[in-house]
């Protein structure tokens, strides 16, 4: 039986219900996804790690193949996302130099300075606030901005770009081309600044890996410049609010935090286990040869979509998985992804939501809902989810 995928619309933040009937009866199940040729769909923890981690399954093998997925466009080529060791080995250690732990703790301060300015503009003008646009948006573009090296002030037009980089209905094939070619040359341009004047940013070290060094083409270069300004905020961008949305729905654990901040990096992990971000399944692995999974054989050549939301999910590992316990002991979440493509910006959004979390919860007394649940209006038409506006009142 092969049924199409997503199985239904998502609803808030809620999981798909038939994850947990295909855990127990048909770990990898038959799907098609809205484009893309059929592929397997792993929801188990175990097998999902194992789509994510063992080199038997590969990301360039879908090059040149019409591989499933939500949106109607193919991930550009020389993206690091599409790519296999040594590769995507290569260009992630480049990027890594920015995303070690040292720097992510040497750059907390600033954005904590980021974060209090975002909330003292909030108490300036009073409640009610929409947490959106007065903070989630603002609080990761203008860390990303200074990390990269990409003007503050153009956050508008790569705010329409990220949207139609990620959209799987909003925008048009068309619309998606033309955004995807624009943030293209405005990301082209700021090299050939970089390139007369050097700057002491991501992008200029970028830049000189690439013309001293040779460690990377300048295809490499502008893709890899286009996803980090997406993924970079886009992202935070989104589970700040959802976070924040889960916890005031979940009063309990909400109090639970408040009586002791100790617990937001503790919470910050739970919330990533708990709350879904996408609206389907990861990109798809091809099998480099016959796997035995989930008590299937995957041929070799056959992909496999890993559904991150139901794996996080999965009560073989995890006691009372739909509930939502801050103070949960159990295996690591698999939010960030796992093996060769863990996410590596994964420090600095930890350090953005821990910050985001801690300074609203501290600053912000009896924060809640202006007008309850019914009021809010979600995403739509992106691979990504969340509130569009989050109307929030204090005090």
């Amino acid at each position: 039986m092969t049924r199409a995928y997503p199985f239904s619309e998502p609803e808030k933040l809620d999981i798909e219900p038939l994850f947990e009937k295909l855990r127990s009866e048909e770990p990898l199940s038959r799907v098609t996804m809205p484009y893309g040729e059929p592929a397997w769909l792993a929801t188990r923890y175990e097998d999902v790690k194992v789509v994510l981690g063992d080199p038997r399954f590969s990301r360039a093998a879908a090059t040149g193949r019409d591989e499933p997925r939500l949106r109607p466009h193919l991930p550009p080529p020389g993206n690091i996302l599409s790519l296999d060791p040594p590769d995507h080995s290569r260009l992630r250690r480049l990027v890594m130099k920015a995303f070690t732990m040292r720097r992510i703790d040497a750059l907390r301060t600033r954005a904590q300075e980021i974060a209090d300015g975002l909330v003292d503009a909030m108490l300036t003008e009073g409640p009610p606030a929409d947490l959106v646009e007065a903070f989630a948006l603002p609080f990761p573009v203008t860390v990303i901005c200074e990390l990269l090296g990409v003007p503050f002030e153009d956050r508008g037009d790569f705010r329409v770009w990220s949207d139609a980089f990620l959209s799987t209905t909003k925008f048009t094939p068309d619309e998606v081309l033309d955004a995807m070619t624009k943030m293209r040359e405005y990301m082209a341009g700021l090299i050939a600044v970089r390139r007369e004047t050097p700057h002491d940013d991501l992008l200029g070290a970028l830049v000189v890996a690439r013309d001293e060094d040779d460690r990377l083409s300048e295809e490499e270069l502008l893709s890899l410049a286009q996803t980090l300004l997406v993924a970079g905020h886009e992202t935070t961008a989104s589970q700040i609010p959802n976070f924040v949305y889960a916890l005031l729905t979940h009063p309990g654990q909400l109090a639970l935090l408040r009586a002791d901040l100790s617990l937001v990096p503790k919470a910050v992990e739970e919330l990533m286990r708990f709350v879904p971000l996408g609206t389907g399944a990861g990109i798809a692995r091809y099998a480099l040869e016959d796997v035995e999974l989930g008590g299937v054989t995957v041929r070799a050549g056959e992909p496999v979509l890993p559904a991150l939301a139901s794996a996080n999910r999965d009560d073989a590992v995890y006691a009372d998985p739909e509930v939502l316990d801050l103070l949960r002991g159990e295996a690591t979440h698999i939010g960030f992804g796992h093996g060769a493509h863990h996410c590596l910006g994964a420090p600095l959004a930890r350090m953005e939501l821990q910050v985001a979390l801690e300074t609203l919860l501290r600053r912000l007394p009896d924060l809640r809902l202006t007008d309850g649940e019914s009021g809010l209006d979600w995403k739509k038409g992106l691979s990504t989810r969340g509130p569009l506006q989050l109307p929030l009142a204090w005090g």
